[in-house]
């Protein structure tokens, strides 16, 4: 695994051509790893047919007023790992 519960990891703020499972309210957001959901394969490969490895998936944690400017609440998000960067 390359990220561990704890750490504090960032979207990366990117804006692809195609359908991407980043979504676009997340891009840039800086986020807690709370759990590893395993491994599979990209979404964003699998929809336009390309074949690609498993890549290791987190449960990230983000404060709702970091992702909507709002909010005391938290928003828990399946993260990719080539969607995410160590913050």
């Amino acid at each position: 695994m390359t990220f561990s519960t704890g750490d504090q990891v960032r979207t990366r703020s990117v804006d692809p051509p195609f359908h991407t499972r980043l979504p676009a309210y997340a891009r840039g957001v800086v986020g807690t790893v709370v759990r590893f959901q395993g491994a599979h394969r990209l979404p964003d490969d699998v929809v336009r047919g390309i074949s690609s490895q498993a890549e290791n998936v987190y449960a990230v944690r983000f404060g709702a007023r970091d992702l909507f400017g709002t909010g005391d609440h938290t928003v828990t998000l399946s993260m990719w790992q080539s969607y995410l960067e160590r913050s």
